[in-house]
């Protein structure tokens, strides 16, 4: 009696597979105790649960019970001298064994830059990360592997490194970054390229300056102004080469191949000297000049920032928000409405989202046709708190009559539109802030020395006093706010330095449009475009100390009176007065050659370069730009820019405007964005949320207790602490498992298929550390297969050398089309496909199916089959672990010194020996598809045993019934193979005319393919029927549970729409498993 068996869903053939299966069950356990809680509520279910719980505790005993039988006849048999095969076990140190202990003792006791041999550090039975990535780095270093060799013929490839502020340490965005860029580097390195990845920081200005001054404040009690400029800086250098080489740790952790005899510092002698240069070339070009005009002004940190600095927030009406520095919430979207006493008699009415900046109002505007104020127009209004007049003046630019009440009050000093208007009719310009943000004597007696916040009530107040104030309504608008501080942006008028940015802009899309600039991914290409075709003007002047201080000066003349020379950096400056010069001696020749006959004294600008300024050099300032250095003439321009599409504008942007307008040459051809890093719930990396994630704690483990730990001693309050300590707990509730630099690198590189962010879920690489492991046992298998003396061929194995069996050809042509699989991917950057293609040679190819087909092999008496097969398990080898060495470079290193070597083999290290190529020599599409029909049958039959529960010792025996010279061939071809893969006592292929004994279950796979896997004598229908019966039992109580809860009163009024939704889900899975359990006991009845 033949019976067709219940399908059997497959397996996800992805790279993600086990991460997957891990998260999935999670997932299942956390519903299981949504469950639990939501039936706990209801007090009908109180009894049957307590039921169910004696039960469970019942069955907890007993199991316990049987638990401790077996160890007391365990410990009876040994005692007894059985047990172990009179072999002892060697005994577990800690929950370690010995010899995996005496491993690790070994690799770390390896002198720093000396190679691990591998015939002193003993291979272990598991892998380990800490054993695995002891010792290697330090030796590629002092090798020189890292560094490229001059004047070869060989193709260039060079990159240099974001780099990553000096102040802090890597998180998981760098981590990703330093990924992929290693993972290209080493790629090409082992391709034949003159590989060349230049290692750097830069030196934060506004953030090295704030760590140093509170470090000050907290330590000693003292601000930067009571040391004086030299002394700071001298104590962030102090500071800097304290704490600054963590970072370069770090990356060395990460495996990163950089070349760190040229690494270089944004405000090292050799880059400072290309940022004078720079400066001072784009000054005589007129790109860069002095101007009055509004900046971005953060009161907080008291300096001006750019545009693409300030983060917006919007309001949808009116909003109290905290703001630092402030006392108390400020309200934002809301627009205040007060009158203006017209001179002569009269008033208007004008609105405002900032009542305070009233107080330097020089103007209202009125629409030149709007006739409710013809009467008006060219009359002025008196300033209610110090009785300025103020012009009412015509703006068809600026005024909407449509809007409010027509009329516009005009603050040119502290608001952009009102700047161009103030310009458009030569208004005064009247500055009612100081830089901490407080008014200053333009506010009168009464609100002078108030925060510009506590003013802004203050201001409504008086008004109201007066009878002026005509009251306030909801006002949706957009919020500035400093990147850095959080502090709301000041419009303010200061003198600062600027970069024309359009005609340069303007080259860099055409640079892009020609291809000579190629962005990737293409999608980032119209935002490319859209930015730089509406850039502005970039003020480059920093109110700081720490930075490249400007190479200007402001000329001074001698005997003249100081509200005549004016004051730099203020109102009173004279924009005429500043000199350009690399050093001091060269400004003073300009200013002689300006202000011929003169005697004078020079001032050097305070302020200092944004530093974005020199960043936007790195490219070039790295290799000696201005000076025509060798590493200039042989490395630049680079061949790519890899970086986070966050920053395309800070910086990407501005090295291709400053790279073709210093140099004349796009300083890359390409430009790699990757995706941003968010958490497994999609929610940006934020220290409030607790999920920040340092990959020193990815790569090493930690516990949730020490995690909880990184959160104190912070910026954070208590309250915040808390909460972010309670999300860490949600998500890491056992810590954060040891995963290793290779597995954290690999998810890291594999997940770059999401596109725009990546939602990182930290299980996924605890998979790919499980997966290491695996790889792990495969190598040590094969070594001990392949015998101590044994000694590859000389010649590379293709699928004509003579001996092969179908077997090795087609592992060989697995391992050729995986070669051509990751190396096209990672031509065009497609690291989902390269990491895909590689793990599924190792994971499918290798593991799953080649070296089971191996083992009869080498188990049997064919001395030659046993060499060919040796042979190709050494090139599926050699060959996968150069392929996979640039994702996972320790692991791969560690086990090819393990494998033996050709005698040709010239490379001391699999970082630079050559990386697989694909060869038509290795292609056999005949064998791969005999091999795809074995695989289809060998997948049926596992279905069936699954579905007959069969155990894995069960050796049933197979009949393949097969139709047509493809599918017979193919199944007698590797008929043993199925039978080892499948788990068969033997296969049997036969005619599609021959009968099939009875007891068998059968799948059809295809119209040439059936499978008929014999079940008489194996199962016991009954007792599989009885397991069944009880699990249906189960799941009818789940499902009588679920219906009595979603069927009681207000049910579909109370119940979130979400939690419905799943309760629905829940029930039909749960009735599909009631009719999956029916149908499976009547398939083990007709074999009873």
């Amino acid at each position: 009696r033949t019976r067709v068996a219940p399908a059997v869903p497959r397996i996800s053939d992805t790279p993600d597979a086990m991460a997957d299966q891990a998260t999935a069950e999670m997932a299942n356990m956390k519903v299981a105790e949504e469950d639990l809680e939501a039936a706990a509520k209801k007090a009908a279910k109180k009894a049957a649960k307590a039921a169910e719980a004696a039960a469970k505790k019942a069955k907890l005993e007993a199991k316990k019970a049987k638990l401790a039988e077996m160890e007391a006849a365990k410990k009876a048999k040994e005692a007894a001298g059985g047990g172990d095969g009179g072999k002892k076990k060697k005994e577990k140190k800690g929950g370690v064994d010995e010899e995996d202990l005496a491993a690790l003792k070994a690799a770390q006791a390896v002198p720093k830059g000396e190679y691990k041999d591998p015939a002193v550090v003993p291979m272990a039975k598991a892998y380990d990360p800490k054993n695995v990535e002891a010792a290697w780095y330090d030796w590629w270093e002092k090798e020189g592997y890292f560094k490229p060799t001059m004047g070869t013929s060989k193709p260039k490839f060079v990159i240099v490194i974001p780099p990553p502020n000096v102040t802090g340490a890597l998180h998981i965005g760098h981590a990703l970054t330093n990924s992929i860029q290693d993972t290209i580097v080493r790629w090409r390195r082992m391709s034949g390229y003159e590989a060349l990845w230049v290692p750097g920081t830069d030196h934060a200005g506004i953030a090295t300056q704030t760590v140093v001054e509170k470090k000050l404040q907290r330590e000693e009690g003292i601000t930067r102004h009571d040391l004086g400029r030299e002394k700071f800086l001298e104590r962030v250098f102090e500071w800097k080469e304290q704490y600054g080489g963590k970072i370069f740790n770090q990356l060395k952790r990460l495996g990163s191949s950089l070349d760190w005899s040229r690494e270089r510092f944004t405000m090292d002698e050799m880059l400072s000297k290309a940022v004078k240069e720079a400066f001072v070339r784009m000054h005589a070009d007129g790109l860069v000049y002095r101007d009055n005009r509004l900046v971005n002004w953060c009161c907080r940190l008291k300096t001006a920032i750019s545009d693409i600095e300030v983060d917006y927030v919007d309001l949808e009406g009116s909003k109290e928000i905290p703001v630092p520095g402030q006392d108390g919430k400020v309200e934002f979207g809301s627009i205040w409405s007060f009158a203006y006493p017209i001179e002569g008699g009269g008033e208007i009415v004008v609105a405002t989202t900032r009542p305070e900046t009233m107080l330097g109002d020089t103007a209202v505007a009125v629409h030149p046709d709007d006739a409710r104020y013809k009467d008006v127009q060219g009359k002025h209004v008196i300033h209610p708190f110090n009785g300025r007049k103020i012009p009412i003046i015509c703006d068809a630019e600026l005024v909407d009559m449509s809007f409010g009440t027509g009329a516009v009050k005009i603050t040119p000093a502290h608001d952009p539109n009102d700047f161009q208007t103030g310009k458009r009719h030569n208004l005064e310009f009247i500055n009612m802030l100081t830089e901490e943000g407080m008014i200053n004597d333009e506010g009168g007696d009464r609100f002078k020395g108030m925060k510009r916040f506590a003013a802004r009530p203050a201001v409504i107040a008086a008004l109201d006093e007066l009878g002026l104030y005509r009251g306030k309504a909801d006002n949706p608008m957009r919020l500035g706010l400093c990147s850095r501080s959080k502090d709301v942006i000041e419009p303010m008028l200061k003198p600062q330095w600027w970069v024309a940015c359009d005609k340069m802009a303007a080259e860099a899309c055409d640079a892009a449009r020609s291809k000579e600039l190629e962005i990737l991914p293409n999608f980032m290409e119209p935002t490319w475009f859209r930015w730089l075709e509406n850039i502005r003007d970039w003020c480059i002047s920093r109110q700081l100390w720490w930075g490249h201080r400007i190479p200007a000066y402001y000329v001074k003349f001698e005997g003249e009176a100081e509200e005549e020379c004016g004051m730099p950096g203020g109102s009173s400056e004279k924009l005429d007065r500043w000199v350009i010069g690399r050093e001091e001696d060269e400004a003073r020749a300009e200013a002689e050659k300006k202000f011929p006959g003169k005697a004078f004294t020079l001032e050097q600008d305070e302020d200092v370069l944004d530093t974005w300024f020199s960043s936007g050099l790195f490219p070039f300032s790295v290799f000696g730009w201005p000076d025509e250095t060798p590493d200039l003439a042989e490395f630049y321009p680079t061949a790519l820019l890899e970086t986070g599409h966050d920053i395309l504008f800070f910086w990407v942007a501005r090295m291709v405007m400053m790279g073709m307008k210093l140099t004349g040459k796009v300083p890359f051809k390409q430009v790699y964005l990757h995706a941003m890093v968010r958490d497994a719930h999609g929610r940006k990396m934020s220290k409030s949320l607790g999920n920040v994630i340092d990959p020193l704690h990815v790569i090493e483990g930690i516990s949730l207790k020490d995690l909880n730990e990184t959160l104190t001693g912070g910026n954070l309050d208590e309250k915040e602490v808390k909460k972010a300590q309670q999300g860490q707990a949600q998500d890491y509730p056992e810590g954060i498992p040891e995963c290793g630099t290779d597995a954290m690198r690999f998810a890291l590189v594999a997940y770059t298929a999401q596109g725009r962010d990546i939602n990182l879920d930290v299980l996924r690489v605890v998979g790919y550390r499980h997966w290491c492991n695996k790889l792990w046992n495969a190598i040590r298998f094969a070594i001990m297969n392949l015998g101590d003396d044994y000694k590859p061929p000389e010649e590379p194995l293709t699928v004509n050398t003579p001996g092969l069996s179908p077997a090795s050809k087609w592992a060989l042509h697995r391992l050729n089309s995986a070669v051509k699989t990751t190396v096209d991917a990672m031509e065009v950057y497609d690291f989902s496909n390269a990491t895909t293609g590689v793990y599924a040679f190792w994971q499918y190819d290798v593991c799953d199916v080649f070296i089971e087909l191996m083992k009869p092999v080498m188990n049997g008496a064919d001395e030659a089959a046993k060499k060919a097969t040796r042979d190709t398990l050494w090139t599926c080898l050699d060959g996968g672990l150069r392929l996979l060495h640039p994702f996972m470079p320790f692991v791969t290193e560690e086990l090819w010194q393990r494998l033996p070597r050709r005698a040709a083999e010239t490379a001391p290290s699999i970082m630079v020996a050559d990386y697989p190529a694909f060869t038509d020599a290795r292609v056999d599409a005949a064998v791969e598809e005999s091999m795809a029909v074995a695989q289809e049958i060998v997948k049926a039959t596992r279905s069936l045993r699954a579905a007959y529960n069969l155990q894995p010792k069960a050796k049933a025996e197979l009949f393949v019934k097969t139709r047509g010279d493809v599918a017979t061939d193919a199944a007698k071809q590797f008929a043993e193979g199925i039978a080892t893969l499948a788990g068969c006592a033997r296969v049997d292929v036969i005619g599609p005319d021959d009968e099939v004994p009875p007891g068998c279950g059968v799948t059809i796979i295809n119209e040439s393919v059936s499978v008929y896997l014999m079940l008489k004598g194996v199962v016991d229908p009954a007792a599989e029927i009885a397991k069944l019966e009880k699990k249906s039992s189960q799941t009818k109580k789940s499902i009588a549970a679920l219906q009595k809860q979603m069927e009681m009163p207000g049910y579909e009024e109370k119940v979130p729409e979400n939690v419905r939704a799943d309760n629905a889900e829940k029930l039909s899975k749960l009735e599909a498993e009631v009719a999956s359990t029916a149908a499976a006991m009547e398939d083990f009845k007709k074999l009873i």
